[in-house]
């Protein structure tokens, strides 16, 4: 009897240790290898039809997310994250617009930025892993920095830049992707940067007219003293991915273009890292460019040019679904797409997906750090080195008599307009932790009115400005304190500003104050 129970114990043992090793049987989740050859392992497993959907699903909707590939106990993964300044769409800390960061000059300052962002992000997908959600916001891989440069001042998207100096943007760009990927020395990245948007695309979104077909024309100089130089500065920072633009440049669409993505990108800059094309940008190759005659056509040439990953708004919308049948056809070779999906799986194994989780720290990152009061200060650090003071006659500023004060007035669509206030791509920040210009001013004096003028905020084509004509005759202020100023609802992604003037009435609330 006792020897029956040893032999079932030996066999239990035995049957466990199969089970253990079964999903290390491949040499791509072996840690002790290159990096290389654990790649080079994993895609000589995949078929050619497993290779496009990998390629395919970038993210863009709420299920856009790569497939799992069962057999290779490989999960989905998420790669459209956004990290601008801060988790985009996820309730995380919110830091100043990326303008503002630009009016800090302080590149130390975006480094810690950057860094916060990626802790935060990292804890996000700790969580979503652990409780096994994919989607939107839900990766690692960024698609950030912006390092455009804003040429035009009515660019809806000009607040995501720089602004307008290459060198500025190029370093800011590097202490950025080092921030959000962390130490060029560690063996996992905290998250991975995807600088944008390659190339030459500072505007327009709508006005005069759509991104999706403009063609900007340009000198081969301004092209490359202008435009190129942050991207070049991307490279050698080692961002892992570069997001190809809507716009063409001299009549070829950038994410088709294979001067600016082989020749200039992976040669020129010996760019190794991967090309996702902006959402929806490869059909806008075919409907909106009309740079070639199908669908498929599109789908072909961008993986010619040197695509590896799309974006798009929906499954219908995916052209790279469209290469099972061009690869059945013969229009898409095997050694091709083996090429193209090898930056993916690297980025990939890079942020520890194929390691043990224990071996990674960054997956030990906990939700507490999600607006934790270090964030929270460095946020409020960066909004105060980037204030800029374009005029203080007879030194009004700063105030250091509140006293003086007794009647103060807060007026104007901005005063107390947190949404507006937060700018495009925002986290989705804690109201506790929200101050406006009112909530944060209005204790320091003693008496303080609120008008709210603009019954539309900032559009303000809703002034009530018969009321607040009679109530600014009605009452004495020693103070007032008026905030104007744009917001998403007038710029953003995808709405150019028409004039440079105030929106709509503001410019008249502003005259009807000192008349």
């Amino acid at each position: 009897m006792a020897s029956f129970f040893l032999f079932l114990l030996i066999a239990r043992l035995v049957h466990e240790s199969k089970e253990t090793t079964a999903e290390d049987i491949f040499p791509f989740r072996n840690v002790s290898l290159d990096w290389s050859v654990r790649v080079d392992d994993l895609v000589s497993r995949l078929t050619a039809h497993e290779i496009i959907d990998q390629m395919a699903y970038g993210g863009g909707w709420d299920a856009g997310v790569t497939p799992p590939i069962p057999r290779l106990n490989i999960l989905p993964y998420s790669w459209g994250t956004e990290c601008l300044r801060g988790d985009v769409s996820e309730n995380s800390t919110g830091f100043p617009q990326a303008i503002n960061l630009a009016t800090t000059w302080n590149k130390q300052l975006v480094k810690a930025v950057a860094n916060a962002t990626a802790y935060e992000v990292h804890a996000h997908y700790n969580l979503f892993t652990k409780e096994g959600l994919y989607g939107v916001h839900r990766g690692l891989s960024c698609f950030s920095p912006v390092v455009n440069i804003m040429r035009h001042p009515l660019w809806g998207r000009g607040q995501e830049t720089y602004g307008e100096c290459p060198y500025l943007t190029g370093m800011f760009a590097i202490y950025f992707v080092h921030g959000l990927q962390g130490p060029s020395t560690a063996r996992y990245l905290n998250t991975n940067a995807g600088c944008k948007h390659f190339d030459s695309h500072n505007g327009p979104e709508n006005i005069p007219v759509s991104r999706f077909s403009f063609d900007v024309q340009l000198s081969e100089y301004d092209w490359r003293s202008t435009f190129l130089p942050a991207f070049h500065a991307c490279v050698n920072a080692g961002s892992y991915g570069i997001m190809c633009s809507y716009n063409s440049i001299n009549g070829i669409p950038s994410c088709a273009n294979n001067r600016l993505l082989t020749d200039i990108l992976r040669q020129g800059m010996n760019f190794t890292g991967y090309v996702v094309a902006d959402d929806d940008a490869l059909v806008s190759i075919h409907t909106d460019h009309h740079y070639v005659q199908t669908n498929e056509d599109a789908a072909i040439v961008a993986l010619q040019a040197g695509v590896n990953l799309e974006l798009s708004d929906s499954p219908g919308a995916t052209m790279f679904e469209l290469l099972h049948q061009a690869y059945d056809e013969g229009k898409v070779n095997n050694q091709t797409l083996i090429q193209r999906v090898k930056p993916l799986m690297y980025t990939r194994m890079r942020l520890g997906e194929f390691d043990p989780p224990e071996m990674n720290d960054y997956n030990k990152i906990p939700m507490n750090i999600i607006q934790c009061e270090s964030h929270r200060n460095l946020a409020r650090q960066t909004a105060l080195q980037s204030f800029v003071l374009l005029k203080n006659r007879e030194s009004f500023l700063p105030i250091r008599n509140p006293s003086v004060f007794r009647n103060v007035l807060f007026l104007g669509p901005m005063s107390n307009n947190p949404v507006q206030q937060y700018g495009d791509y925002s986290p989705i920040v804690d109201p506790y932790y929200v101050t406006t210009p009112l909530s944060s001013l209005q204790d320091s004096f003693a008496n303080t009115s609120y008008k709210e003028a603009c019954l539309d905020g900032a559009k303000c084509l809703k002034y009530n400005q018969t009321d607040i004509i009679h109530y600014l005759k009605s009452n004495r202020f020693d103070l007032i304190i008026l905030s104007l100023g744009t917001g998403p609802d007038i710029e953003s992604e995808g709405n150019d500003r028409a004039t440079m003037n105030l929106p709509n009435n503001q410019s008249q609330l502003l005259q009807d104050i000192f008349s």
